[in-house]
């Protein structure tokens, strides 16, 4: 198995979720063993994908190199990790990845609509060894060593329509645009207004977020799943263990996990090299740890 890129440039135009704004989102091939890369366009910042580039985690996971961001990168990040693309340019002219509809559906989209072609090296993934927790009260995030690789996630909120939710996602790109890449970002309506009261969320709506008040979903059209709030955890996960540098083989494990929680934990794993080992998908050995990219 060998790793890939995109076969073409694609490209669209949505809305910043924090500034309101226009964003162009721009994908392009890149070369073999070259990674994910975000490229600021309007400031000519190349911005590499690992965890020391993080530099929020407050409401989303931001990267950031120089002085400049880009924040909400999750989603985007979400949908490449479930492709299996290992080399790619993100191009964006603001500082912000747009938002579109609050899921990774649109960019599952893109990535179809510019096709994946293989490169001349073998695709390396890494294989969790040791299990690597982070807890904060309650709350944790966790890895540990598994045949294959599955996502499972627990919330609990004190909301009528939602309580405790929980999913296990059995990993392969399939089930991925099935069960999880639709599932919205949410918010409550409390939060939306005090965000925007400081000049945050200005391009939040109904269009790309599910909002609740205290009793209710307040979108005409209502979930498209009845725990779409506990996927959309899993779809955030995914995205945040994009900063590992190479899909892998485990399991993850969430309580009420956060992307601040998932940044240490990929920061924790990369650590120790005893965490982890790297492996060339070459040979009739790698079979089974093929079949979740394939």
């Amino acid at each position: 198995m060998y790793q890939t890129t995109i076969a073409k440039p694609v490209e669209l135009v949505g809305i910043g979720l924090h500034k309101g704004s226009a964003v162009k989102l721009r994908l392009e091939p890149l070369n073999q063993n070259t990674g994910i890369v975000f490229y600021r366009s309007d400031v000519d910042v190349a911005i590499p994908l690992i965890p020391q580039n993080v530099v929020s985690t407050k409401m989303a996971t931001v990267i950031g190199k120089e002085g400049y961001v880009i924040s909400t990168i999750e989603h985007m990040l979400s949908a490449v990790y479930a492709y299996g693309i290992d080399n790619l340019k993100i191009i964006v002219d603001a500082d912000e990845v747009p938002v579109m509809d609050g899921s990774s559906a649109s960019f599952c989209m893109l990535l179809d609509e510019a096709g994946i072609t293989e490169l001349k090296s073998p695709k390396k993934i890494m294989k969790i060894k040791n299990e690597v927790i982070i807890k904060d009260g309650d709350k944790y995030v966790k890895l540990s060593p598994s045949s294959d690789l599955q996502y499972g996630f627990t919330i609990k909120f004190a909301h009528p329509v939602i309580q405790k939710q929980d999913y296990i996602l059995k990993f392969s790109k399939q089930n991925y645009k099935n069960e999880i890449s639709r599932a919205r970002t949410f918010g409550f309506l409390h939060e939306v207004q005090y965000l925007r009261s400081k000049g945050l969320a200005l391009g939040g709506s109904l269009e790309n977020a599910v909002v609740l008040d205290e009793k209710k979903v307040l979108n005409p059209e209502g979930l498209r799943f009845p725990d779409e709030f506990v996927r959309h955890k899993i779809l955030d996960a995914v995205g945040d263990m994009a900063l590992i540098g190479m899909n892998f083989i485990g399991n993850y494990e969430a309580m009420a996990g956060s992307h601040d929680l998932n940044h240490k934990l990929t920061v924790e794993l990369l650590k120790n090299p005893e965490n982890y080992e790297i492996i060339e998908l070459v040979g009739e050995k790698t079979k089974e740890l093929e079949k979740a990219y394939a």
